[in-house]
């Protein structure tokens, strides 16, 4: 699979599913740009918006309720065929771990080749995840950071627990697992919008038109959502 911007080998026959996890707190053009570019580069089939319930990471205190903003990405991705939302994190209890929603996925899925797209921020946290040595033989890696944001490189952010498995293949510039799995990392060229920068808007009674889609600018109203001080 030729993607233009990293030469990737086929991923296999069958469907190529991307998995974009987040607290989505909320969805903004964004997300939906950052997750078109990635489809199409890397020739996904579809992409599934899964909203954390209980993010393990963060402070629920900060977070609207995760029906509200399950909502809010249904609204955003209802006009793209590409686009789907997913209740998988809201419909399981105890926290969201991102391991046990890509096992739900290969469950359901079967033999489409997965894709989990998680952002540089948070792969850099990746060694405090459950059982996050396992990831790689589950799906592939598409590690996304924007546009002049300078990160260390790779070989510093592969935790300890990762390295005896991977290999750089410098032909197509990304990293192999024993599993078949890639991992490569790839620089975002989508919209710098922030959903902290919402929130605040939100929060001083700011217009918010431009930086998330219609559909939620209104549901967001309709509901007075992120008007208190500890929710921005």
């Amino acid at each position: 699979m030729s993607t233009g911007i990293v030469d990737t080998p086929s991923a296999g026959g069958g469907l190529k599913i991307g998995l974009f996890g987040g607290t989505f707190n909320p969805i903004h053009l964004g997300h939906l740009r950052s997750a078109e570019e990635i489809r199409e580069i890397f020739a996904l089939d579809r992409i599934y918006f899964v909203p954390a319930a209980r993010p393990p990471h963060r402070s629920e205190g900060t977070l609207v309720s995760a029906a509200q903003r399950l909502k809010m990405v249904e609204l955003a991705v209802a006009d793209n065929p590409f686009f789907q939302a997913s209740a998988v994190e809201l419909e399981r209890t105890g926290p969201s771990y991102s391991v046990d929603t890509i096992r739900h996925f290969r469950d359901e899925l079967g033999p489409a080749a997965l894709f989990f797209v998680v952002g540089l921020d948070a792969f850099r946290e990746i060694h405090t995840w459950k059982d996050y040595a396992s990831i790689p033989s589950l799906c592939h890696l598409i590690v996304t950071s924007r546009p002049g944001v300078a990160s260390p490189s790779p070989e510093q952010l592969l935790p300890v627990a990762l390295q005896p498995a991977l290999w750089y293949d410098s032909t197509h510039k990304m990293y192999r697992h024993t599993s078949g799995h890639f991992l490569v990392f790839h620089e975002i060229h989508g919209l710098q919008i922030s959903a902290s920068q919402v929130r605040v808007l939100l929060r001083q009674r700011k217009s918010i038109r431009y930086l998330v889609p219609p559909t939620v600018a209104a549901y967001i109203a309709d509901n007075a959502l992120y008007q208190s001080e500890e929710l921005a």
